[in-house]
């Protein structure tokens, strides 16, 4: 079984992946680093919905992005889910569908596919190659692709814009909200808040973290952490949640699971806690309607 300790992911002494997670993991479309062999993912079926692959308007290639929408006929507010390490695998997809049911349309930016897709390797190595070459300037205009794209499309309500990211994407997310006016709400989970250490591998040197944003957050995020996540210390959450305060961003908040660990959403995962994800994934719905991006019950 693999847990997932630390937002950039454990480290190899921690693992031992069975055959059997390998065989789930390439069969079921889950990263196969950190599949547990005895995960049973939810799996949210597509009926009702559009699912389907689009390109998005990067400035220098087309990105791909996984979109999930009700197959009906309006505007419909949006989620943008920012993955994982692992990238665009089953969990993410699915996230999307489950979003989607509740009637949103929902897109997750594939930000690694120039460098690989590291959900199909169980090399720590290989992903840390791949994720370091996601640059925060690179990430940001991705960003901005998504949403250009997304004012294209007549299935879209640009005025209803929310994001969401797990580990990697939960630090994306804050930062989403810190520098795009479109989003309305953002949700992080479980992503960090002040730059890594000099031996991890979260990007380059000079880097931008939230903590270091937080005056210029233009949304409400909320914000989920576990209390026994190895990669984010307490006095972090402590002095993101000072920030705020000393910002005057009212209407964050921040809640943390003390018994859950770093990944407690991530079902296909030993670290999954489904009472921590339930509560995290209520509140989060509430948190984007609380602040206009929530969708019209689907009739």
């Amino acid at each position: 079984m693999t847990t997932l300790t630390r937002p950039e992911g454990t480290r190899s002494e921690d693992v031992a992946l069975s055959r059997r997670a390998l065989g789930l993991a390439a069969f079921g479309g889950y990263a196969v680093y950190a599949l547990s062999a005895q995960a049973e993912p939810i799996r949210t079926d597509d009926q009702g919905l559009v699912c389907e692959t689009v390109l998005l308007p990067a400035a220098d290639r087309q990105v791909p992005a996984y979109v999930a929408r009700p197959d009906a006929k309006g505007r419909f507010p949006v989620v943008m889910v920012v993955c994982e390490v692992f990238g665009i695998h089953e969990y993410i997809r699915d996230t999307c569908r489950r979003l989607a049911k509740l009637g949103y349309v929902a897109i997750a930016p594939d930000f690694f596919v120039r460098a690989g897709d590291p959900s199909t390797t169980n090399d720590f190595n290989e992903i840390r190659r791949i994720v370091a070459t996601a640059s925060d300037a690179q990430v940001t205009g991705d960003i901005a692709a998504g949403l250009k794209f997304l004012k294209g499309q007549k299935y879209a309500d640009r005025g209803h814009m929310a994001i969401t990211g797990f580990c990697w994407g939960g630090a994306v997310a804050w930062l989403a909200c810190e520098r795009f006016k479109e989003f309305k709400a953002g949700c992080a989970w479980y992503g960090r808040l002040s730059p890594p250490k000099p031996t991890e591998f979260l990007g380059e040197a000079d880097r931008r973290w939230p903590l270091q944003l937080v005056g210029d957050l233009h949304a409400p995020v909320l914000g989920l952490y576990a209390g026994k996540d190895q990669g984010i210390p307490p006095a972090d959450i402590e002095a993101m949640r000072a920030a705020l305060v000393a910002a005057h961003k009212k209407d964050c908040e921040i809640i943390v699971y003390p018994d859950s660990q770093h990944g407690f959403h991530a079902d296909y995962r030993t670290s999954y806690d489904p009472v921590a994800a339930k509560d995290g994934w209520t509140r989060m719905l509430a948190h984007f309607a609380a602040h206009g991006a929530g969708p019209k019950p689907l009739s």
